[in-house]
């Protein structure tokens, strides 16, 4: 059977695509390999210093913004967040913990065309990182923009960060992560996370509960025939 094709874009520095975290570790988990989770990165905090001083320079700025985050935190025990997120080590941007995460998937994917196994989705060490840093940013308040974060995490798992710097240097990974934010404009994506499906007809962005993703992987593997149009 050929598994359900998802493409999974979010930022990592969206409260949203933290929270949803959850939700995808339990997608994965009801429907294994029954589905394929393909990770792209959408740019949200392009320059988030920018963003948040100019969007919230009449709420409060970072302190409103701050109270924010924490109020939408306190809606989902399930999650963390520090009391301090966005009042300290500020990070300028997301593109560069991005970076670093297309450079340990580029590493993956040689590792597998050379005879290595594909390991399951929550175990890859690419899946690992972005979790990680969103943990470092969430959690403890870290400036997740700083190689220095990106360095400490990657030894955590057990990748070479000479290999990451590698890849980053030779501008692979720049190219993976412009793929990525091309991709969510092609395909329209309005922000962060959203899942798409079945070519784009099945699109679910922003705080989407866990059963309604489930009922639109379950309407997937119906399969429904080039006569009979999916019902989600």
């Amino acid at each position: 059977m050929v598994p359900v094709q998802i493409y999974y874009y979010s930022d990592i520095l969206c409260i949203w695509a933290y929270v949803a975290h959850r939700r995808i570790e339990q997608l994965v988990q009801r429907f294994g390999d029954e589905i394929e989770i393909e990770n792209h990165f959408c740019s949200v905090f392009p320059d988030a210093r920018g963003k948040i001083e100019e969007q919230w320079k009449d709420k409060g700025g970072y302190s409103g913004y701050n109270a924010h985050v924490l109020h939408i935190a306190k809606q989902f025990p399930h999650v963390r967040v520090h009391e301090s997120i966005w009042m300290e080590n500020q990070p300028r941007t997301s593109a560069s913990p991005h970076l670093f995460v297309k450079a340990v998937e580029i590493i993956e994917r040689e590792e597998v065309e050379s005879g290595g196994v594909q390991l399951p989705y929550l175990d890859r060490h690419s899946t690992r990182a972005a979790w990680e840093l969103r943990r470092a940013f969430f959690e403890s308040a870290r400036d997740i923009s700083d190689w220095n974060v990106h360095k400490e995490i990657a030894g955590h798992l057990g990748v070479d960060y000479g290999l990451v710097d590698e890849k980053i240097r030779s501008s692979e990974a720049m190219a993976q992560l412009a793929i990525d934010y091309g991709l969510s404009q092609k395909h329209d994506v309005k922000g962060s996370p959203t899942l798409s499906m079945n070519h784009g007809r099945q699109t679910l962005f922003g705080n989407v509960g866990y059963r309604l993703i489930e009922a639109n992987v379950q309407e997937m593997l119906h399969k429904p025939t080039s006569f009979e149009a999916s019902w989600c």
